[in-house]
Formats: structure tokens, C-alpha cells, sequence
């Protein structure tokens, strides 16, 4: 398997597969054709013999340049359980240190637990929040809009000075 920047290409065969990778959940709506064309630096795909395993698609903020900000990772059900998610946030966290962020920050539904297990075990912790999910993790009412609450997540970074 090898990790590659996102191209414009990669769109239709993300856009083909994301919903059914969801369980059927309109996911791709989340995922516009820009992000490919303009994100490409900060954005990754797993891939083994021509063949999509998983993608990431963040940014570094423009607003706070020392964040960087995760917004839609897949992989393959198929290919679960063989560290592609854990590979695609460490390329992002290098990619992230090379451009001098300093944290990087993450949101998760809050039904979502193997996303919230995951971000966890990648260094991961919840930002507050109004509310609590029956496993005590705090999320945010209607983050991204109405009735589309979210677990807010932050990991720092190495500080490049080593300091």
C-alpha cells in the first residue's frame, strides 16, 4: 500500500464509494469537488495496486495558521484494520509540522463511538461541550447546524524546535 497526495481525479471514485463505505449515510454532500482541486497538499490517499483503500482530506487554517484541521477521512470497510486510518493522520501530522502548525483539530459525530475510539488512540482529546455522550465524552448541540451536533476534537503537535 502506498500514501499519495489527493488528486482532482480521485473525486469520482471517493464521491462513488463514500456513501456505501457509511452504510448507505449521505456522506458525499460533505465532500465538494474543491476540496480535491484546492487542498491536495494537505490531502491523502491510501491506495494498493490502482485500487482506493482510504482518503484524507484537511487544511492548514488560514484564519489560525497554526491549525490544521482534519475534515473527511475513509477507508474501505474492506480494508479496515490494517493501520490505513492510523497512516493517512500520521502523513497529515508531518505534513502539519512541516507548515509550522502547531495542533490539529478534528470533529466526529457523537453517535460515531469507533470514530471517537479512534481519534482517542491517535493522541486525540474532546473539547468541551454542553453535552456528553453515554460513554461521558462532551460534544457540542448543533456544531455544524441544527440537530448536527459534534464531538470536538484537538491533538498538539511536536513543537519543530524541539522546545
Amino acid at each position: 500500500m502506498q500514501l499519495r497526495r489527493l488528486a482532482v481525479d480521485d473525486y469520482d471514485t471517493v464521491i462513488g464509494a463514500v456513501d456505501e463505505w457509511w452504510g448507505g449515510r449521505p456522506m458525499a454532500v460533505m465532500l465538494p469537488r474543491f476540496f480535491f482541486a484546492h487542498f491536495q497538499p494537505t490531502s491523502f490517499a491510501a491506495e494498493e495496486d490502482g485500487r482506493l483503500l482510504g482518503f484524507l482530506v484537511g487544511f492548514r487554517s488560514q484564519t489560525e495558521p497554526a491549525q490544521a484541521y482534519i475534515h473527511f477521512v475513509g477507508v474501505d470497510p474492506a480494508a479496515r484494520g490494517r493501520d490505513i486510518g492510523r497512516r493517512l493522520y500520521e502523513r497529515f501530522f508531518a505534513t502539519a509540522c512541516d507548515l509550522g502548525c502547531r495542533e490539529v483539530l478534528a470533529v466526529t459525530a457523537p453517535i460515531n463511538s469507533g470514530s471517537i475510539a479512534f481519534h482517542a488512540r491517535m493522541g486525540f482529546a474532546p473539547l468541551p461541550g454542553l453535552a456528553t455522550t453515554p460513554a461521558g465524552v462532551p460534544y457540542t448541540l448543533d456544531y455544524d447546524g441544527p440537530r448536527e451536533d459534534r464531538v470536538r476534537f484537538r491533538r498538539t503537535l511536536p513543537d519543530p524546535g524541539g522546545e
